[in-house]
């Protein structure tokens, strides 16, 4: 068959199969979990691809998460489409279930355009006529959040490290994996996609401040106040900020989740979180150094002590040219227009498939069909139908072009392709921003 053939045969498959593919992202979206939690999401993909697909999966490949692998026989590159399991806290929105989490992410539309793009490869037989392997990853813990749950995780030795995908590469995910696609939805405004993005990346922090407790009231002289450090080390980072160069995008947002223990007591355990993100590598780096001193100094103007858990966050998304020419070429094919793409975009938040991107040639466009902003009270799904098919299409008919015609496409990407970082340089990079700074 034609090139036209193969993928007129995969938008049939997945037309002709719309009402699964949306049914289990909107199921997906009524039982959001967390990450590292997502035991019943992964049940879900795990039955989809075993009752709709006849496709067996590997299951918990990061303590949770599930991935099906067709094509295992064939000689060409691994192309692998991902989508991510968990929810976020946003106790706000009306979907938000007893325990705040949603999917005001976008996450469930993710697992149903990966699992679409399944479907179209799969239920249309096209996958046989590629030459090339292709696997389905739904990977956990995107989210970087509940950090202590993860850190309990980490001590009985099921994870190493809080991100999924950085926990799928360090556990050899990724090693047979040519390269890699995923999207995100976004409120595109009156477009319908974005691509290219780029974003931040950044370093975790879990933050102890220990002080002296004393009678809040009668004697306070005879304490030391954490608090009063905790909240002096932010000032000091607001000083630093006219420091961050501007196109380094630099970004700390703390939060405190222990502020003390009884309030006629002075508070002398004071427990913060919070990310340094910048731009690139170096930049997290620069910043990093320049908050832990801000919050060492909050610490020594009280006589506290101070611990700094550093936690390895994430890379920033690379956008990776050859790669986007090829997307763009099946955006046009599912119809879309100039009019319709936002060409690039900006992103000071952060995606643990940037440590992806950093590896192997990735894709990460950003789809519409969603209002409001992502994690907040205000995110809706109002064009399902564009949501969940058109990326499943746009991903499945990339892989067509990858691996059609001996993986000419693929090929050639990947002798143009040299990585930022070899596995063994980004394992090496992680374990250096993994520990406790005290003083």
């Amino acid at each position: 068959m034609t090139r036209e053939e193969l993928k007129e045969r995969v938008i049939k498959a997945i037309e002709e199969n719309k009402n699964i593919i949306i049914g289990a992202g909107r199921k997906i979206y009524k039982n959001p979990e967390f990450g590292y939690k997502e035991f019943e999401t992964t049940k879900t993909v795990r039955e989809f691809f075993k009752n709709e697909l006849n496709v067996e999966t590997e299951d918990k490949i990061a303590y949770t998460g599930c991935r099906a692998r067709i094509n295992g026989e064939k000689e060409g590159p691994k192309v692998a489409i991902l989508g991510e399991l968990d929810g976020i806290s946003c106790n706000e929105h009306c979907d938000a279930n007893e325990i705040g989490a949603s999917h005001t992410c976008g996450h469930n539309v993710q697992i149903a355009g990966m699992l679409g793009a399944a479907v179209g490869l799969i239920k249309s037989g096209v996958y046989k006529e590629l030459d090339g392997k292709i696997d389905f990853m739904a990977t956990p813990a995107e989210e970087f959040i509940e950090l202590a749950y993860r850190s309990q995780l980490k001590k009985e030795g099921h994870i190493k490290y809080f991100g999924g995908k950085q926990e799928l590469i360090r556990k050899g995910a990724f090693d047979d994996v040519d390269m890699a696609m995923m999207f995100h939805v976004l409120d595109t405004g009156d477009k319908k996609v974005l691509t290219g993005p780029v974003s931040n990346g950044f370093i975790g922090k879990e933050v102890k401040f220990i002080g002296k407790e004393a009678h809040a009231g009668s004697a306070p002289y005879e304490g030391i106040n954490a608090l009063n450090a905790a909240m002096l080390a932010i000032n000091n980072v607001h000083a630093q900020r006219e420091t961050f160069k501007e196109a380094d995008r630099v970004r700390f947002h703390p939060i405190i989740t222990k502020g003390g223990d009884i309030v006629n007591v002075v508070p002398a355990d004071v427990r913060m979180e919070s990310y340094v993100r910048a731009r690139t590598i170096d930049s997290m780096i620069d910043a990093n150094k320049k908050v832990n001193r801000a919050l060492m100094a909050g610490a020594m103007a009280v006589g506290a002590n101070i611990e700094i858990t550093e936690l390895p966050g994430y890379l920033p998304i690379l956008r990776h040219d050859d790669m986007e020419k090829v997307l763009r070429k099946n955006l046009e094919y599912i119809g879309l227009t100039d009019n319709d793409i936002i060409e690039g975009g900006d992103f000071t938040g952060s995606f643990d498939f940037g440590d992806v991107s950093h590896i192997i040639p990735t894709l990460h466009p950003m789809f519409g069909g969603v209002k409001g902003a992502l994690h907040t009270r205000d995110y809706k799904i109002d064009d399902e139908e564009y949501a969940y098919l058109a990326p499943a299409k746009a991903m499945a008919l990339t892989v067509v072009d990858l691996l059609f015609d001996e993986a000419k496409e693929a090929k050639d990407i990947l002798q143009n392709f040299k990585p930022v970082m070899t596995k063994e340089e980004y394992l090496a990079f992680m374990e250096s921003n993994d520990k406790t700074i005290k003083a």
